[in-house]
């Protein structure tokens, strides 16, 4: 048997405590390259425990509603940032730990123009574009050990629809 999920826009206030939305802001934070260009500064935290900060691509295949959450992951090392280069819309399935398992999950579906970052140790979805092949800039973690755990759900989630 499935448990249901429904999905929500994506919102910083909503989505604060898994990490951040990154998307443009009403004003820049200055302008620069002659007043030409503005600057939407520092719009989420970077965090690692060791290693560096890397720059890797992603060419995800779509996902179809209904989709089946039957596992998450989290990166107990670093934070993950997820900024698409296709304008394509993706799922954001999060949830909250309790003592190393994952409860309450919830999803959220992006807008264009919306990035995440999420911040670590955050349980966490698989990349899912939705409807069309997504290509996304990925920041993360680069270094030595092991920076992932999975966790798979006795009754998996199906996320039936975009609200």
């Amino acid at each position: 048997m499935s448990n249901i999920l429904k999905t929500t826009p994506l919102n910083a206030a909503d989505f604060a405590r898994y990490g951040d939305v990154i998307e443009l802001q009403e004003t820049p934070t200055k302008l620069i390259n002659q007043g030409m260009c503005g600057r939407h500064h520092d719009l989420a935290k970077l965090d690692f425990a060791d290693g560096r900060a890397g720059i890797s691509l992603f060419d995800a295949k779509p996902r179809h509603l209904p989709h089946t959450v039957d596992m998450v992951e989290r990166h107990p090392e670093g934070s993950q940032a997820f900024i698409p280069v296709t304008p394509v819309p993706f799922l954001v399935v999060v949830a909250d730990d309790e003592g190393g398992t994952p409860i309450n999950p919830r999803a959220f579906v992006t807008k264009p123009g919306q990035s995440i970052n999420l911040h670590r140790g955050v349980w966490h979805g698989v990349l899912a574009p939705i409807e069309a092949p997504g290509t996304f800039a990925v920041v993360d973690r680069i270094g030595d050990g092991a920076n992932l755990e999975e966790h798979w759900f006795d009754a998996p989630y199906v996320v039936e629809s975009i609200t």
